[in-house]
Parts: C-alpha cells; sequence; structure tokens
C-alpha cells in the first residue's frame, strides 16, 4: 500500500490565501485600465434615411435649349438665345407627375436653371426667363406648377439650379465670368449676387424641398463662388443636397462617377470626405449615399431625332440591380419636349420599367426581420425562389461588412450567394433552387446586425 506524505495545512492556506489576493489585485488593476472603446458607428441624418427610402427618382430636363436644333452641349456658343423662343404650348407638369407615378419613383428634381442661364420662374435675378418670354404673356412660372404638381401626385420635390455655368452671364465654367481678373472683380461680385438672388427666390418661394442639386458643386467665396450654405441652412434646412456645402445639416448625397446608372460593388453609404465620388468606403467618416443617375435618351435634353435611343426595358432593369440593388438611389431622366409634355414613348417605357419592378418584387414569396450574425425564414414547405432582399435598419448605421445565404434542402444547409455591402438593399440573384427555408448568415460585422428584411422571390421570366 502506497503511502502519502502529510499535508501541512497550515502552508497550504497561507499560499490558498497569497493566490486569492492576488487574483484580487489583478482584477483590481485592469478595473482601473480604461476600457478601449469600439470606434463609433457612422449613421445618417434623418433625412438621409428618409430619402434613401424614396430609392427611385425621376429627372426632368427642360431648357430654353430645347427650343432650338443645338446639342444640348451647344450652349457655350449659343450666346443669348432669344427668350420668345420659349413656348411650351401644351405644358403640363401633373403629366410629368404621371410618368414618375408609372415608374414607381417617390422624389422628383426638376432643372429649374441650366447651363443657358434661363430662368423658368418669375425672377428678379436677371431680365432672362420666363418673364420676359411671351409665353403666357410673360407670366408663366413652371417651378410653382412643378411644385404643385408634387404635392398633387405625393412626389417629394427636388430642385436643381447650376451655378458653375451661366452663358446669359457668361460664366462657362467653375463659377467665373469670362475675362474676370478674379473673385473681386465687380463682374464676378455681380455674379455672386445674381446666383445668391436665385437660389433665394427658389428655396425660400415656393415651400419645402427634400432634395436639392447642386450640379458642378458650389466654389467657396475667394475662388469666385457664391456663398450659398447659409441660405439653404436657413430657407431649406431639411433638404439632403447633391454635391452642396459639406455642412448641410441634412446631409449630402454622392454621385457614382458615371452617367450609366449604376455603381459599382461592394458599395458603401460612407466616403472618406464630403462630396467624394465613387462607390464609397466601409470605414469611412462621412455618411453619404450614392445616386445613380442616367437619360433615358441618349441625350439629357429632348431631341426630335433620337427617340430609337430610347433604353431598352432588360438595360432599366439591368440598372435597377446595379443601383437600388446595390444600396444606391436611381434617378432617370425625362426629356420633356417643345410642347412641355414627356413624350408618349417615353412614357410608355417608364411604365413598362415600373411594371416590370413591381411584377418581380411587389409580392415575396416570404419575408421577416431579425438581429444578430444570423436570421432565419422558413418558407413552411419546399418552394423555388430565385432572388433574395436585405435591408438593414440603416438608421443605425451600416453594420454589415460580409454575408452568406444559405437554403435548407436535402437535410443540410447550402450556400445560395455571398457578397459584402447590404445597408439600404441588396438584391441577390442566383439559379433557381427548391429549399424549405433560408438563412442570412452574416460572417462580418462591426456591430451587431439589425435585418430591416430578409425577403425572398421567385421570379419568372417576362413574357416578350
Amino acid at each position: 500500500m502506497k503511502t502519502h506524505p502529510k499535508k501541512d495545512t497550515k502552508l497550504q492556506t497561507a499560499w490558498t490565501c497569497l493566490s486569492i489576493a492576488s487574483l484580487l489585485g489583478a482584477a483590481a488593476m485592469a478595473a482601473e485600465q480604461p476600457a478601449v472603446a469600439a470606434p463609433p458607428l457612422v449613421k445618417p441624418t434623418p433625412e438621409q434615411v428618409a430619402w434613401q427610402d424614396l430609392e427611385m427618382g425621376m429627372f426632368y430636363h427642360f431648357d430654353i435649349i430645347t427650343f432650338t436644333d443645338l446639342n444640348e452641349g451647344a450652349w457655350q456658343g449659343a450666346g443669348h438665345l432669344d427668350p420668345n423662343l420659349y413656348n411650351p404650348v401644351k405644358l403640363s407638369t401633373d403629366q410629368w407627375m404621371e410618368a414618375a407615378k408609372a415608374m414607381g419613383a417617390r422624389y422628383s428634381v426638376f432643372v429649374a436653371k441650366h447651363c443657358t442661364g434661363f430662368i423658368s420662374w418669375q425672377s428678379d435675378a436677371y431680365p432672362y426667363g420666363v418673364r420676359q418670354s411671351k409665353w403666357r404673356d410673360g407670366k408663366g412660372d413652371v417651378v410653382r406648377e412643378y411644385m404643385a404638381s408634387c404635392k398633387k401626385y405625393g412626389i417629394k420635390p427636388g430642385l436643381y439650379c447650376s451655378m458653375p455655368a451661366n452663358a446669359y452671364c457668361d460664366v462657362y465654367e467653375k463659377c467665373m465670368v469670362k475675362d474676370a481678373t478674379g473673385p473681386n472683380d465687380p463682374r464676378q461680385v455681380e455674379y455672386r449676387r445674381r446666383a445668391q438672388k436665385m437660389v433665394t427666390e427658389l428655396w425660400g418661394n415656393y415651400g419645402p424641398l427634400t432634395y436639392i442639386w447642386f450640379d458642378g458643386g458650389v466654389l467657396p467665396v475667394d475662388k469666385g463662388g457664391a456663398d450659398l450654405a447659409p441660405i439653404q441652412r436657413r430657407l431649406q434646412p431639411q433638404a439632403v443636397t447633391f454635391g452642396g456645402p459639406p455642412e448641410n445639416p441634412a446631409g449630402l448625397s454622392r454621385w457614382p462617377g458615371n452617367e450609366n446608372g449604376i455603381t459599382s460593388y461592394p458599395n458603401w453609404s460612407t466616403v472618406t470626405r464630403a462630396n467624394d465620388e465613387g462607390a464609397g468606403n466601409a470605414d469611412g467618416k462621412v455618411w453619404e449615399p450614392g445616386e445613380c443617375d442616367a437619360p433615358l435618351r441618349s441625350t439629357w435634353f429632348w431631341n426630335p431625332g433620337n427617340e430609337n435611343t430610347i433604353r431598352s426595358l432588360d438595360n432599366l432593369m439591368d440598372m435597377y440591380y446595379k443601383s437600388v440593388g446595390r444600396n444606391a438611389n436611381m434617378i432617370l431622366n425625362a426629356s420633356v419636349n417643345r410642347d412641355g409634355l414627356v413624350p408618349e414613348a417615353d412614357m410608355k417605357r417608364f411604365k413598362e420599367f415600373g411594371d416590370e419592378i413591381r411584377r418581380r418584387f411587389d409580392k415575396p414569396v416570404a419575408q421577416t426581420t431579425g438581429e444578430g450574425d444570423s436570421v432565419e425564414l422558413d418558407l413552411g414547405k419546399p418552394t423555388t425562389i430565385n432572388h433574395a432582399i436585405f435591408m438593414e435598419k440603416l438608421s443605425e448605421g451600416e453594420r454589415i461588412r460580409e454575408y452568406t445565404l444559405e437554403g435548407f434542402a436535402g437535410g443540410a444547409w447550402k450556400e445560395l450567394c455571398k457578397g459584402q455591402s447590404v445597408g439600404h438593399k441588396r438584391i441577390e440573384q442566383f439559379g433557381d433552387v427548391e429549399v424549405s427555408k433560408v438563412r442570412l448568415h452574416v460572417t462580418k460585422s462591426i456591430a451587431k446586425p439589425l435585418i430591416r428584411q430578409l425577403a425572398v422571390f421567385n421570379v419568372t421570366p417576362r413574357a416578350k
């Protein structure tokens, strides 16, 4: 029989007390160390969340150059076009909104002043616009009618008033009057006054705007630009701006870098610095979601000879998947003709586009919401699906960095697709599969994933 030495209980007790004291001391030291906080999540303004929820917009390009045979890029050499050329005898902004509704647009942007300098509202900024035309005896106001039609049809309004170019004021690029010696040149000072007067009228006389487009951006005063930021903060602080002053309280949107209506993937809602372009930066510190813009025809302004360039329905659907389906808004242009109407051929295509989006995505097979790294959707029985839509709760920031969508069939999970950015909305396509459950598995995130929607669809081929 083995024998064991007798234990020294006093020594054992001492060592035990020492160990406990050491542990308590280490815990106390750890408690004294400041916790390393996770970097704060970049979040949108409430106005940006609401704007991203609108998803689809419609542009309206309509200017005095529409009444000439000039190419839309010829405004620089056109001189001061006779304002009496402008005569849209059948103008109907209600009809414009019918085009937007048919397509499914929930916001719109009217080009109130483009590069010719022609003003489409009753303005005191300078004498070149509808007030100087024979149309409606000089009393017409397209902006007022547009805003009234937006309200009537429930379309959120936006206005475009370009600053870098104005042929009437001899401004051809970067806000600078031709041959001006610098920002203090009297002609440059006068252009700044005119620019500030225009936006004060547009933003102050027609009611609240959802969106303001600064095409080409705005230069600072010391480089010849007008100081527009204080005017916007005073008159339209709730409007999201495209290309506007970085200090806008409602936040900015950004250009993807092309006019093809698409963005690359992954596409993030954050950027490194305000007014960046492209597909964003997952680690960016500024919330600035993308908007993909494109003309329906080959030109932004109406041209009688290019009806054959109207985009095909297949092309438009591809754009939809690569814009709205990649966490960006999509804005498609309507070229208003000389009568002041969206042409019938264009109206037909807008309706076909809207109908096809609704046919594919209005009725999901099933949908759910959830939180955490894994959100499961039970379909109840084996069901054929080929599309999925994911949406994050955007008010709490973009949290997902990588994901996999899996389907349950034959007693096992199998991968259907995988990707990176989700943001407002991600649309995934994959081949027909029959599954009884699907699971969104977030494989990388910077905070707890908050899934606003997980939906699956069975999209059947379109009848030709």
